[in-house]
């Protein structure tokens, strides 16, 4: 075979995704959440680790639910979320490998200025969102089963509130991400629950501000998991495992905790003691 028609099989079999590994293999699926992408975090840290290695990192960003389901799937290589236990739930069904804790950051409640609800100040998130619920006040809900929505829907409960009630009249549901769902509660002067790294990157803000802050309930970790090989082998196990080794390392740890807007960190390193 000449050298010419070589180089045209060669590109007829890349076309049809035949062919053997290569540096155009070298890139991983990472399901995570739209927090991660949103805040701009990956922004930050990912040229560095495929600096280090030669792997890109493709990110699928949807809400925690969405990205476990495509990762259930065997859609994705590498899991990266922000609800324990779902996340513990995909390990112990056999879906991934381990889960190793990367991060943490904490949700916040922000409301409009005049503050409706009589809110501000207050410690006790689940207390909050009574209130707001028994003044009526608009409150902006994602509804799209991410970690976020999870949380949100954890603290009604506590708060001894039924939302599904309520669907439609003062609570709205956008069934969006949480940079569109803070775009709703800025266009309706509404409350909503954030977590704090999108609300320091987001700019639309309108008459909205932090309200509630400071609730141990607030608490928000992110977990990491590689997608379990066993069940799906398409799944580039290896190169998944060298993201997963750089981010809970050394490097990556500080990675995450260079990444700041206006001067305030946005996430913590959360890997006790950092690998590296």
């Amino acid at each position: 075979m000449t050298k010419k028609l070589a180089c045209l099989a060669a590109a007829a079999l890349l076309a049809l995704g035949i062919g053997t590994a290569s540096a155009e293999d070298r890139f991983i699926t990472v399901a995570s959440t739209t927090s991660t992408q949103n805040s701009g975090l990956f922004g930050h840290i990912l040229p560095m680790f495929t600096k280090k290695t030669g792997i890109e990192v493709r990110v699928v960003a949807v809400g925690t639910g969405q990205a476990i389901r495509l990762a259930r799937n065997g859609d994705a290589d590498v899991l990266f979320v922000h609800h324990r236990p779902s996340e513990e739930t995909f390990v112990a069904e056999g879906y991934g490998i381990e889960r190793f804790d990367v991060m943490y950051n904490d949700f916040v409640i922000v409301g409009p200025a005049d503050d409706p609800a009589k809110v501000a100040g207050l410690t006790d998130a689940a207390q909050a969102l009574a209130m707001i619920a028994d003044s009526a006040a608009a409150f902006a809900s994602r509804g799209d089963d991410s970690g976020t929505h999870k949380k949100e829907l954890g603290l009604w409960t506590a708060a001894g509130v039924d939302v599904a009630e309520a669907s439609g009249s003062w609570y709205r549901e956008t069934g969006s991400g949480m940079g569109a769902t803070l775009n709703t509660a800025s266009g309706m002067n509404a409350y909503a629950l954030t977590d704090r790294g999108t609300w320091l990157s987001f700019k639309n803000r309108g008459d909205l501000g932090i309200v509630v802050e400071g609730d141990e309930r607030l608490f928000n970790p992110y977990g990491v998991i590689v997608v379990n090989p066993k069940r799906f082998p398409h799944v580039k196990a290896a190169l998944s495992q060298q993201f997963v080794d750089w981010l809970v390392s050394k490097e990556g740890q500080a990675a995450i905790a260079g990444f700041r807007i206006n001067g305030e960190q946005l996430f913590k390193p959360n890997t006790v003691p950092a690998r590296g």
